[in-house]
Order: structure tokens, then sequence, then C-alpha cells
């Protein structure tokens, strides 16, 4: 199995939100939703996502710019958005997935992710590091 059928396998099979694999070791996992996870990851340790494979349940645009400047190599999402798409569309990420939708909903589908509405018109990732920590602060209170 490739890594990123390991990756794929496992966010299926645990029912997890996301799997990333590296030289066919699971170096991380989550069942959290949100940006938070991959957040986390990236802030912390990011070299150690350089060329990785990545099996992801929901990829907005805000995920699509972490990826790209961690450096993985491939990924599977569920559901991306468009805006995830174009990021993605002119690097050297092979990606896949299920469902292409115009953009990721909040958790009560009432609108726009609020991560994804904020990463909207951001394209350089020390903005968008800035703006995920500010809206991860601002909802931990």
């Amino acid at each position: 199995m490739n890594d990123l059928s390991i990756a794929k396998h496992i966010l299926k099979e645990k029912c997890l939100t996301l799997a990333i694999v590296k030289n066919g070791n699971v170096i991380f996992t989550s069942t959290e939703r949100g940006i938070q996870p991959l957040f986390t990851i990236v802030n912390g340790s990011a070299d150690q996502l350089i060329d990785s494979s990545v099996a992801d349940k929901v990829t907005g645009k805000a995920a699509a710019l972490l990826y790209k400047h961690a450096g993985i190599r491939e990924l599977y999402t569920n559901v991306i958005s468009e805006k995830a798409v174009g990021v993605l569309e002119n690097t050297p990420v092979l990606f896949d997935y299920d469902l292409s939708v115009p953009y990721i909903k909040n958790r009560n589908q009432s609108g726009m992710c609020p991560v994804e509405s904020m990463s909207s018109e951001i394209d350089n990732i020390g903005d968008l590091m800035a703006g995920i920590s500010d809206f991860l602060e601002r909802t931990r209170r």
C-alpha cells in the first residue's frame, strides 16, 4: 500500500477527520473537526509534512494553503471548496476528491465556514497563520 492509500484507509476505518502518512508511517491523525488539528501540526512541526500524503475529510482554502506551504506530496479529501481547488491546481500537490463545492459551510450549515470566509481574500501564509490563530483564540473563550 502506498502512503495515500494508507492515509485514506485509516481515515475511513477509524472515522478520522485527518490522517497524514509519510514513508509508510502514520505521523498524525485527528478526530477533531475544523482547522485546529492541521494548524497545530503545521505551526509546530511543518518540516515533517514535506512529501507526506494526506487524507482529509473536508478541505477549504485555508487548509489548501497550509498544505501547499507545508510541501505535502498528495492529498485526498472527501469534500473540497472551489477556492481550495484553485490553490492546489497550480502546485506540485497531486490531489483527488469526491465532491467539489462552492464553499465550505459552517457547522450548522447556515452559511460559509468562518475560516473559509476569512481566508477567501488571503494568499500570504503569514497573514493566514495570523488569521487562523486569532480565530482559534476567539473560539476558545
